[in-house]
């Protein structure tokens, strides 16, 4: 089917949720997609950073049909091996002493975390606790729940009423000061990946989870984006040196299937019936999952993810610096990067012609083009990247 017929059939037939780029890709290697013309492009947004070991994955795609052909679904009313077999290996990998609830989104993941932050609340202390403090520019989904739990007044718009209880710190050190007698939970990102991609400083996140095992208040870790080897870890939580109580995770575990996880140290705050899912955990994303998490593995063992962000880390500085006019500061943690532009028009006007040269970069904030990568992107598609980047910043 030619764009133009797609796209008439898209405006037609589908909720007008998204401002669309019209292109239409019909496939992709590694980090390489392809539109219905042939012209190539270089992926550095995976996805949204879901397609964490790149297109066209052939141990993932054999992963899928393999399990395709066998079982699909059965429902959480019986066993399914390889979602058990994944949540071990999530606990081990980590190195938290951790179950896991599997759902199908990250948004559902921070659900599910709610649930636990607010049954914590109910259940320790005399008061019941259920307050939950979020920060400022934070993104945590797009139920009623999560958009509440978002502390960006733009995304509350038409959708209220919502449920009590959020409260908003401007930063971490407002974070004390927000803390009541019906506090239980404090959930944030350590890199905020709509809020500019700034990674907070490791030892004001130290001192935060002290002070809130001290008050007995919960440390959630939103690792929806972080998560699944994207800081350079498993999770950016092992980078900053600390043990949430619970962390939540989606994007990259299944390279593109959908899925979401919540993991707590809070090992028994569930009973039967306080939480579910139809789809999540089933047996083909929990495949999937597994054999995305070998290949990351590997990938860092073998000590090639270290070399891949560093070298990826040194393009984009050196991009920066040589365009200081252009991009004011470089950003970020692991493969997950962004570029301070000098105002929003710049941003508009690189993200278009970046595009126009065969390269999809990301927004993030008022003024940051974030860089989110394959986990595995080979040193010939950064070079190749970066190369049609720079043919085209002379249009700014």
């Amino acid at each position: 089917m030619n764009q133009e017929t797609l796209k008439r059939m898209d405006l037609d037939f589908v909720l007008h949720t998204y401002a669309r780029n019209w292109t239409h890709f019909v496939k992709g290697r590694g980090a390489r997609l392809y539109d219905e013309k042939g012209k190539e492009y270089i992926d550095f947004g995976s996805g949204i950073a879901v397609c964490s070991v790149g297109h066209g994955n052939e141990r993932l795609a054999q992963a899928i049909a393999n399990q395709a052909k066998n079982l699909i679904h059965t429902s959480n009313l019986y066993l399914i091996e390889p979602q058990a077999k994944l949540a071990k290996k999530l606990v081990e990998l980590s190195g938290y002493d951790m179950r896991v609830f599997f759902a199908n989104s990250g948004a559902e993941a921070n659900e599910g975390a709610l649930k636990i932050a607010r049954k914590f609340g109910e259940e320790n202390g005399e008061l019941k606790r259920y307050q939950i403090i979020t920060l400022d520019s934070s993104f945590h989904g797009r139920t009623i729940s999560t958009l509440k739990a978002t502390a960006q007044s733009k995304m509350h718009q038409y959708f209220g009423p919502f449920p009590d209880g959020f409260v908003y710190a401007k930063d971490l050190s407002d974070v004390p000061n927000k803390i009541s007698d019906v506090t239980c939970a404090v959930l944030l990102e350590l890199v905020q990946g709509e809020g500019g991609i700034t990674p907070f400083d490791k030892q004001e996140i130290q001192n935060l989870a002290k002070t809130l095992k001290e008050k007995n208040v919960l440390l959630m870790v939103d690792e929806v984006q972080t998560g699944i080897y994207r800081s350079g870890e498993l999770f950016a939580s092992q980078v900053y040196g600390i043990t949430p109580d619970v962390i939540t995770t989606a994007k990259g575990l299944a390279g593109g299937v959908p899925i979401g996880a919540v993991m707590t140290t809070l090992k028994d705050i569930f009973a039967p019936g306080d939480h579910g899912s139809t789809f999540g955990g089933n047996f083909l994303s929990t495949s999937a999952a597994l054999e995305v998490l070998e290949i990351l593995h590997t990938h860092k063992q073998s000590g090639e993810l270290d070399k891949t962000i560093v070298y990826f880390t040194h393009k984009l500085q050196d991009l920066q610096k040589r365009n200081a006019e252009i991009f004011t500061e470089e950003v970020g943690l692991g493969l997950m990067r962004g570029l301070r532009v000098r105002d929003l028009e710049t941003l508009t006007k690189f993200l278009s012609v970046a595009f126009e040269a065969g390269v999809l970069v990301l927004k993030s904030g008022r003024n940051t083009a974030r860089f989110l990568p394959s986990l595995n992107i080979t040193k010939e598609e950064i070079d190749e990247g970066f190369k049609r980047i720079e043919s085209c910043l002379a249009k700014l």
